[in-house]
C-alpha cells in the first residue's frame, strides 16, 4: 500500500514503522510509516479507520542484497548511462529515477533503483542512498557522485563514470577472451590425461604383466604415475584440497598477500599484460577522481584500491603520504619502477600544464592501446604454443603405451 498520505506525519519523526491493519470494509492494508514509537503509529493508524493487526520498528541497517550473485555490471553501465542522459535532458533526479525504474528489467537493479527513490523521498542525496548498496556501487562509484553533487554537475561526472565504467568491461572482456581458449584446452589436456592415467594405464599394465615383457623407462614412468594416482587419489584429493585452503589463508595475511602479487607480476608475458591493466585502470580512476574536484591526496588514496595488487596499492599510497608532505605526484612516482617513464613523464606535464587529470586518461588510452596490442600478439602466440605442448604430451603418452607392443611384435617376428 502507498503511504503518501502518511508523509506529512513523519517528516518530524525519527523511527521507521512497519504496520498490517484492516479497513472498515475488511481489505487488509500493509505499509511502512515514521512515529516517535509504536504507540503513536497505533493512534494514527485508529485515526485513519485502520484496525492494527501488528506494529514493529523496521531495523535500520546498511542494505545487503542476497541475490547480487548475478552479474550486474551491464546493468549498472546502463543504469548509470541512463541517469546522466536524463538528468542532462534537464527532468529532476526524482523524475529520472522512475524512468529508470519502468525501464530496468532486472529485478536486482530494481530493487536498488526503488531504495534509491524511498530514500530521495525523505530528503537524502542520492550519494547518502547509493552507499547503502556497497555490493553494487564501489567506493569510488560513491566519492564521484558525491564529488557531482557538490560541483553542481553531476550530469557530467555521470557521463565520465559511465563511460569509465563501459571502458573497464570492455578491458576485462578482451582479457577473458584471451584466456578463455588456452583455458579450456589446458582444461581438456588434464582430464584426458587423468582418464588415460586412471582407466586405460592399468588395463595396459595388466597386459604387460601377463606377456612379462621388458618394459621401457617411459613406459614404467607412466605405469608408475597411474599406479600413484588409482592407489592413492584420496590422498591426493585431500592434499589438493588442504593446499588450496591453506593457499587461501596465507593469501589473507598481508606478507603473503604482497609475496603473491609480487610473483604475478613476475609471471612471463601474462605479469605484463596484469601490470598494464593495472596501470589502466589505476590512472583512469585518478584522472576521473582529480577531474570532479577530490583532493590529490585523497583520490590516490582511493584510486588505490581499484589496482587489486598489494604491491601497486603500497606504493600508491607511499606516494600519497609523500605528496601530502609537498611533492609532486611525477618526482614521487618517479621513484617506483612500476610506473613506466611515459606515465612519470605524461603526469609531469599534467601538473605544469594543469591539466593533470586529462593527462591522466590519456595514459590510460595509451595502457589500454597497449593491453589490446599484447592480448592479440598472446592470442596469435599462445595458439600454436598450446598445440604443441598438447601435441607433445599426447605423443609422449601414446609412445610409452605402444612401444612395449612394438618391441613384442617385432622379436616375435
Amino acid at each position: 500500500m502507498s503511504m503518501n498520505f502518511f508523509a506529512c506525519w513523519g517528516k518530524s519523526k525519527n523511527m521507521k514503522i512497519l504496520y498490517k491493519a484492516t479497513t472498515r470494509d475488511g481489505q487488509l492494508q500493509s505499509g511502512e510509516m515514521d512515529a516517535k514509537d509504536i504507540n503513536e503509529a497505533a493512534y494514527f493508524l485508529h485515526s485513519k479507520g485502520y484496525i492494527p493487526i501488528s506494529i514493529k520498528p523496521k531495523t535500520s541497517q546498511t542494505i545487503a542484497l542476497p541475490f547480487l550473485s548475478q552479474n550486474t555490471t551491464g546493468d549498472l553501465v546502463l543504469f548509470t548511462r541512463q541517469l546522466s542522459s536524463i538528468l542532462s535532458s534537464g527532468l529532476t533526479l526524482m523524475q529520472a529515477m522512475h524512468i529508470i525504474k519502468e525501464q530496468t528489467r532486472n529485478e536486482t537493479m530494481r530493487a536498488v533503483v526503488t531504495g534509491i527513490i524511498s530514500d530521495i523521498q525523505e530528503g537524502k542525496s542520492l550519494s547518502f542512498s547509493i552507499s547503502k548498496y556497497k555490493s553494487v556501487f564501489s567506493p569510488i562509484y560513491i566519492s564521484l557522485i558525491k564529488a557531482g553533487e557538490s560541483s553542481g554537475f553531476l550530469d557530467k561526472i555521470l557521463d565520465r563514470l559511465a563511460t569509465n565504467l563501459e571502458k573497464e568491461q570492455k578491458l576485462k572482456s578482451t582479457i577473458s577472451s584471451a584466456l578463455l581458449y588456452p583455458g579450456i584446452i589446458v582444461t581438456l589436456m588434464v582430464l584426458v590425461m587423468s582418464i588415460m592415467m586412471i582407466f586405460v594405464v592399468p588395463q595396459l599394465t595388466a597386459l604387460y604383466d601377463n606377456l612379462g615383457i621388458e618394459l621401457p623407462f617411459t613406459t614404467q614412468l607412466v605405469i608408475g604415475v597411474s599406479s600413484i594416482m588409482v592407489n592413492f587419489w584420496p590422498l591426493i584429493l585431500g592434499g589438493g584440497v588442504l593446499l588450496v585452503l591453506l593457499y587461501q589463508r596465507w593469501t589473507k595475511t598481508d606478507s603473503g598477500e604482497l609475496v603473491r602479487d609480487e610473483l604475478i607480476l613476475k609471471i612471463p608475458v601474462f605479469g605484463k599484460l596484469i601490470q598494464l591493466s593495472l596501470l589502466t585502470e589505476f590512472s583512469r580512476t585518478l584522472g576521473m577522481l582529480i577531474g570532479a574536484g577530490t583532493l590529490v591526496v585523497a583520490s590516490l588514496n582511493e584510486s588505490a584500491g581499484v589496482t587489486g595488487n598489494r604491491v601497486y596499492r603500497i606504493a600508491i599510497a607511499d606516494i600519497a603520504r609523500r605528496v601530502e608532505k609537498g611533492v609532486t605526484i611525477g618526482d614521487a612516482m618517479s621513484g617506483y619502477p612500476l610506473f613506466p617513464p611515459v606515465m612519470v613523464q605524461m603526469v609531469k606535464i599534467g601538473e605544469q600544464t594543469g591539466k593533470l587529470d586529462e593527462s591522466l586518461l590519456k595514459v590510460s588510452e595509451y595502457f589500454e592501446r597497449e593491453v589490446e596490442g599484447t592480448v592479440k600478439g598472446l592470442t596469435t602466440a599462445l595458439e600454436p604454443m598450446i598445440m604443441i605442448v598438447l601435441g607433445l604430451g599426447v605423443a609422449f603418452l601414446i609412445t610409452s603405451v605402444i612401444t612395449p607392443i612394438y618391441n613384442l611384435t617385432s622379436s616375435i617376428q
